[in-house]
């Protein structure tokens, strides 16, 4: 019998499949509004992963480096939590449709990071990888911003093992799919290459503006 993990998959799989099928690709204008198109807001946050929890405590998380990096050594939580602290008000989209406004992130900015590992000049993609096996890969230049965090609290506590803790990666300007919950490693990369929903039919961009949804 299929385990859930395996059935969220299925699911997310034919729901791309469905919208290939109906041209819902991410052809739809870009808006300005604060609320994307085709979303709806809810009041409670939803928890939606794989299915796959490990936990673990934050003094024991380090960030696994790989690829055209200066420095490939793992980033440990007394390096990342020495980098300045970081308070992020912003909006969170889901792929699935849902909204959720003025999430209270805390963490370090992702470019922070970078400035650790010192990317080499022919980096100009990061893929993130979690503990559950999921991967998200978005251009360098995405995640340059100053609201894109390596965050470790919500709401002024901990982040939850349900929402991705200890550290997940928040990218206000994507889908958040885009961001991997349950973050244990980056890579920098000179080509493009899909992650986990990305290989699965899900847009390579991820934009909610520009509803980049599906291939």
């Amino acid at each position: 019998m299929p385990d859930r993990s395996e059935k969220v998959i299925a699911a997310k799989e034919a729901a791309a499949r469905r919208a290939a099928e109906r041209g819902d690709t991410g052809s739809h204008a870009p808006t300005q509004d604060r609320l994307p198109p085709g979303q709806y807001l809810v009041a409670k946050f939803p928890v939606l992963d794989l299915g796959i929890r490990k936990p673990m405590a934050l003094e024991e998380w380090s960030l696994a480096v790989s690829g055209l990096a200066e420095r490939t050594q793992p980033i440990t939580w007394a390096e990342l939590s020495s980098l300045p602290r970081v308070e992020v008000v912003a909006d969170f989209h889901c792929v699935t449709r849902w909204s959720l406004y003025d999430l209270s992130w805390a963490g370090v900015r992702f470019r922070d990071v970078l400035e650790l590992i010192r990317p080499l000049p022919k980096a100009r993609f990061v893929m993130q990888y979690g503990r559950d096996g999921y991967s998200a890969n978005l251009p360098l230049e995405a995640l340059m911003d100053d609201n894109v965090l390596l965050a470790y609290e919500l709401a002024g506590e901990p982040i939850s093992l349900e929402h991705g803790g200890p550290i997940r990666t928040i990218i206000p300007r994507r889908y958040a799919w885009k961001g991997a919950k349950y973050l244990s490693g980056i890579e920098l990369m000179a080509e493009d290459r899909p992650g986990f929903w990305e290989q699965r039919g899900y847009h390579n961009e991820g934009d909610p503006w520009k509803e980049e949804r599906y291939w």
